[in-house]
């Protein structure tokens, strides 16, 4: 029993408490942190509805005789016995005219996943910028929007580098990212597992697509904080280390996953970051996607400088928001912000063809998950100034469900008012403003 006043500490706090008092320390002996229990509280964090890998097993399948199943893996993993099943690929909708590609691992590879992404993440969260907001305890989108307002409204902020990658999470180069583990992680054995999860292929339409030596699947439980490892040396580190110091105004980077912005003063540095941008990512094997790659003005006080620097003047998109500048009657200037057209597109025809899907589903049964579609579309779009675009999606939503219930309705067809009528008896969640920033 420890003594009185003397913490008690798990392995990852021991390795997080390490990390942050030794940045300079290797770590070479890290499986020791995947024992049974510890796998199994892993387990339980898993999501159980997610679909299954190749193996088609399920988490409740998997879940009988847990204690055999996690004695062997355990086994496996130390005496290097353990390999990945190849990574299950399906098509998701990315817009009206394009598919997005999502691995989906076995729920064993998911397991070992979990863990050793707590142990990279125990590693790397007090090494990770205050500019990177992906995929980290405690940040999400809204603390990225919310610490890009304060940039451009409390900094000299005149331009806005709107970036993106060319099919980032498909182009990672393997051999690049295992030198980024490689400086804080010396342990082969555990580095030896990421590359066996890269190289694990992908099933597709019954066929393995082997590894080409680049790409983290999209969908793995891993691939966010391994991507969020290799942008902090690409990108992150460099634009604080390097390419900041060199420059004589403010810059600021803002960065979601793949998705960044760079905010700049001066019109001749904002093109000298670019350059420097496209360099730097030629270097780490990626690119720019040059028609998704924006240089624009952004500025509240739209001096004649700004306005003579020959740059279109305009809004950007991030996170799924348009943001601009506005003036109010009193002659106050706020960023404004309200939900893309693309993504609004795509959340309208989202829920469109779920309720086509749901057309042989009694309404009783489709209500919950309807409830919980529309409060999930507030909770994240609901940001100070967005109030016209929630109630948007809001009616549009409305006019969907009221067609469904007409075309699933073995009486007479509803009116519009009988419609309202039955909305007060099983209500649906009204668009609110979740997220106050402004006064």
């Amino acid at each position: 029993m420890p003594s009185n006043g003397e913490q008690v500490t798990t392995p990852l706090q021991r390795i997080a408490n390490r990390a942050r008092r030794s940045p300079d320390e290797p770590f070479n002996n890290l499986l020791h942190v995947l024992t049974k229990e510890f796998l199994a509280d892993c387990f339980h964090a898993l999501r159980k509805d997610a679909a299954a890998g190749v193996d088609r097993v399920t988490a409740h399948e998997y879940a009988q005789g847990l204690d055999d199943r996690l004695s062997d893996l355990v086994a496996r993993i130390h005496r290097m016995g353990y390999h990945p099943q190849p990574v299950r690929r399906v098509y998701i909708p990315k817009d009206k005219k394009s598919l997005r590609p999502l691995g989906i691992p076995a729920l064993e590879d998911k397991l070992v996943q979990e863990g050793m992404r707590r142990i990279l993440e125990a590693i790397y969260e007090d090494e990770f910028l205050e500019c990177s907001y992906g995929f980290r305890p405690k940040r999400s989108c809204h603390t990225a929007l919310q610490a890009l307002e304060t940039t451009l409204t409390k900094h000299p902020v005149n331009y806005v580098i709107d970036a993106d990658i060319k099919g980032f999470f498909d182009h990672v180069d393997h051999s690049q990212l295992l030198g980024c583990l490689e400086k804080r992680i010396t342990d082969k054995r555990f580095l030896r597992y990421i590359i066996r999860f890269l190289k694990a292929g992908v099933v597709e339409q019954g066929q393995l697509l082997p590894s080409e030596g680049q790409g983290v699947p999209q969908g793995g439980v891993i691939s966010p904080i391994l991507s969020n490892i290799f942008l902090h040396y690409a990108l992150d580190r460099w634009f604080t280390r390097q390419l900041l110091p060199t420059l004589r105004g403010y810059a600021a980077l803002n960065r979601y996953a793949d998705d960044f912005v760079i905010c700049v003063q001066y019109p001749d540095e904002a093109r000298h970051v670019m350059k420097e941008l496209r360099e730097r990512l030629t270097h780490c094997h990626l690119t720019l996607a040059e028609e998704k790659t924006r240089l624009i003005v952004f500025s509240a006080q739209e001096s004649e400088k700004v306005r003579l620097s020959g740059l279109p003047a305009g809004t950007f998109d991030y996170l799924g928001f348009t943001h601009f500048w506005y003036k109010t009657r009193k002659g106050n200037r706020f960023i404004g912000r309200c939900t893309s057209r693309k993504k609004f597109r795509q959340k309208v025809r989202a829920m469109k063809d779920w309720l086509q899907s749901m057309q042989q589903t009694p309404i009783r049964e489709i209500w919950p998950t309807l409830k919980a579609k529309l409060q999930g579309h507030f909770n994240y779009y609901g940001i100070s100034g967005n109030t016209d675009g929630i109630r948007r999606f809001n009616y549009l939503t409305e006019r969907l469900v009221f067609k469904q219930l007409n075309r699933c309705s073995q009486r007479r067809r509803w009116n519009w008012d009988e419609y309202k009528e039955f909305l007060q008896w099983y209500p649906l969640p009204q668009p609110r403003i979740v997220h106050r920033w402004w006064g």
